[in-house]
């Protein structure tokens, strides 16, 4: 009868959310068939192209976003123009912050990107009908102040290398795995913007990723191509617990 039931449910959702992996990991997850339907109605799938923004900072907020797959670049400007990166978004991340009404940053490709996007209005409704979405968001607001605080640590304490080795296994957790492959991936960033992330020269980016791979913790090929034969080495080399 359980399975029964299940089955039921499992039909009621749209049949482009059942195959959503985001669905799964991100806020979707918490929504009924019915609000799925509703969510379903009102949201666009969209492709964006590395190298195009998503939103400026400073700019009205009608939308947020569920990335499906690919990197999201969020950076912040200062008043003369110097801009600095502030983090990485992956799938299943929600893009936004909700009851805001306007950006405080500005959300660039990185990679090639797909996502799927709602109205403002209806997600902050349904956050406020629905207990599970608000803690939802509520919790990746929460990771996300976790993570800046590690971030402070990286930037403020960390080696050279420990920064770059820090970098990259971000990435190597974070980022869809290439063709099923864990820990094997492109670069999501080009050097210039990995030294602009981690506070460093582009050519002390470059010695440390050659360090990094002639010790073995790291395999490059065609200077994005990154292949991690041993997560637990570059922890270490990151200089983690």
């Amino acid at each position: 009868m359980e399975s029964h039931y299940k089955n039921h449910q499992s039909s009621e959702v749209p049949a482009v959310c059942r195959v959503c992996e985001a669905r799964h990991g991100g806020v979707c997850g918490t929504l009924t068939p019915a609000q799925l339907f509703e969510l379903n109605r009102h949201s666009t799938r969209r492709k964006i192209d590395a190298g195009n923004e998503l939103i400026g900072q400073g700019e009205l907020v009608s939308h947020y976003s569920n990335i499906l797959s690919g990197v999201i670049k969020l950076s912040k400007m200062m008043a003369d123009g110097r801009q600095q990166i502030v983090g990485l978004q992956f799938a299943p991340d929600f893009l936004g912050r909700p009851f805001l009404c306007e950006s405080t940053m500005t959300a660039e490709a990185a990679t090639d990107t797909e996502i799927c996007t709602f109205p403002k209005s209806l997600i902050e409704r349904l956050a406020n009908e629905t207990p599970d979405l608000e803690r939802r968001l509520h919790a990746q607001s929460l990771k996300e102040l976790d993570e800046a605080r590690e971030w402070m640590l990286t930037l403020g304490r960390k080696t050279a290398q420990e920064k770059v080795a820090s970098f990259l296994h971000m990435i190597a957790t974070h980022i869809d795995p290439e063709n099923g492959e864990q820990n094997t991936f492109d670069l999501p960033l080009s050097r210039a913007d990995i030294a602009d992330f981690l506070g460093l020269t582009i050519e002390t980016v470059s010695r440390q990723m050659t360090k990094l791979r002639k010790d073995g913790v790291i395999r490059i090929e065609n200077n994005r191509h990154v292949t991690v034969p041993c997560l637990e080495r570059l922890n270490a080399a990151a200089g983690n617990d």
